[in-house]
């Protein structure tokens, strides 16, 4: 099963590209001369459908609520089973395309869906001038040409850590360091604490312990040196920080569960005590937010983030943090889509950042009370991130599921470079990269 997904995303790359040659639609996207329709205007009769991720497909209930009582519109969430992006692109490869889905913003995952042929464009979108100008392009744009709607505050890599679990061992300090966090991690197991906790049964969030190692090196131009052939994978920095984290592991600083633990075990784990630190990006606190209220994250739940030279975050938009909108052939539902997006972002926006109770991306929509202060100190994260594999890669292979086979016991830390090398070529290649 491991090598079918593998290999169907990298099939689904290949005929989204195929597409690319043949579609006259290509020519002039449907989206760009239909215009932005008023965000309230009636729909009566329009069903659209929302593809979402499980971290994801709650996200737009108050939209969707709020979105069907001003047009009469209906509006389905269909949750695709993870991994979310290589199901995406298998049935849009396919032909199966929803109205809108959650989707990675950067330019490389704009690529493997075939933006030009299969996206709407979002240009002179009506809510980007609202957008702080600071995050206004810092995602979302293919060759220059916006095609992904940023909701919410691009993900950062970092710690999520309990704070009564610190506060129990004497920790009052957060590290200042890769190398400084696991120091830490040893004192902790040494006191009975499981320092780490890991969801190697979902296997997604495993990239991120070798991607925060690598921010120093991304900083210093680690992905266009992979972009361009100087570097790969296999190159010594990536294999060490992978090799790390197999060791790691190996000394027992991470849950006994980890080959099987589940994300939603990750979050448990943590709002209770169990584990004191997880990496992890945006969704998982937006997990933690489902089990929690306000009051009891801010006394529970910090945030810090961690590279080997420091407090330096590694950015990662992911897909619970915009949408994009498809070309479906169906006028009316492409407009009705456009419309929803412009409800979301417009009129609504201040509902949904409440109602989520996360950092607005717009200046004149204040935060809502009861932002959790570890959201915020996500948020604040992001100015001093740096680039992410996602970010900055012209091409995203399956890191974590070879991480993920690391830590079954079914791959070496230089197998793992070696397969994620091949495939990464192999989706470059694919993607005229």
């Amino acid at each position: 099963m491991r090598n079918w997904t593998r290999a169907a995303a990298a099939a689904a790359v290949v005929m989204l590209g195929l597409a690319a040659c043949s579609d006259p639609a290509a020519e002039g996207p449907s989206g760009a001369a239909a215009g932005w329709p008023e965000a309230n205007a009636k729909l009566d009769g329009v069903n659209l459908t929302i593809w979402a991720a499980q971290n994801s497909n709650t996200v737009p209930d108050q939209v969707i609520k709020a979105f069907q009582q001003q047009t009469g519109a209906t509006v389905k969430v269909v949750t695709i089973p993870d991994p979310y992006e290589q199901g995406v692109q298998t049935k849009v490869a396919t032909g199966d395309k929803p109205d809108l889905a959650f989707w990675q913003p950067t330019a490389s995952m704009l690529t493997a869906l075939n933006a030009r042929t299969n996206l709407q464009p979002l240009t002179d979108a009506p809510w980007i001038p609202q957008v702080d100008p600071a995050l206004r392009d810092i995602t979302g744009l293919l060759d220059g040409t916006r095609y992904a709607a940023l909701i919410t505050s691009p993900a950062v890599e970092g710690v999520y850590y309990n704070k009564e679990v610190f506060a129990a061992h004497g920790i009052t300090s957060l590290p200042s360091s890769f190398d400084e966090m696991v120091s830490l991690a040893r004192d902790l197991k040494k006191k009975g604490v499981t320092p780490f906790f890991e969801m190697g049964g979902d296997r997604w969030a495993t990239q991120w312990w070798v991607q925060v190692q690598l921010a120093d090196a991304a900083k210093a131009g680690l992905w266009d040196r992979i972009n361009n052939g100087t570097a790969t994978f296999s190159s010594p920095e990536v294999v060490s920080a992978i090799r790390k984290y197999h060791d790691l592991i190996g000394e027992g600083l991470f849950n006994s569960d980890i080959k099987t633990a589940t994300f939603d075990d990750q979050g448990a784990a943590l709002l209770g005590g169990k584990a004191a630190m997880a990496i992890q990006v945006n969704s998982f606190f937006g997990q933690l937010q489902a089990k929690a209220d306000t009051a009891t994250l801010d006394s529970k739940i910090g945030f810090f983030p961690i590279a080997p030279s420091g407090n330096i975050g590694t950015f990662i938009p992911d897909q619970s943090n915009a949408l994009v909108a498809f070309r479906t052939g169906d006028a009316a539902r492409e407009a009705a889509a456009r419309q929803l997006l412009a409800f979301w972002l417009g009129p609504n926006y201040a509902a949904f950042v409440a109602d989520r109770k996360t950092v607005s991306l717009q200046p004149a929509v204040p935060d809502p009370a009861g932002v959790p202060k570890a959201l915020a100190d996500v948020h604040a994260a992001l100015p001093t991130s740096v680039g992410s594999m996602q970010a900055l890669a012209v091409a995203n292979p399956d890191l974590y599921l070879n991480l993920a086979d690391m830590i079954n016991g079914t791959m070496t830390p230089e197998q793992v470079a070696e397969a994620t090398q091949k495939q990464f070529a192999q989706l470059a290649k694919a993607a005229g990269k």
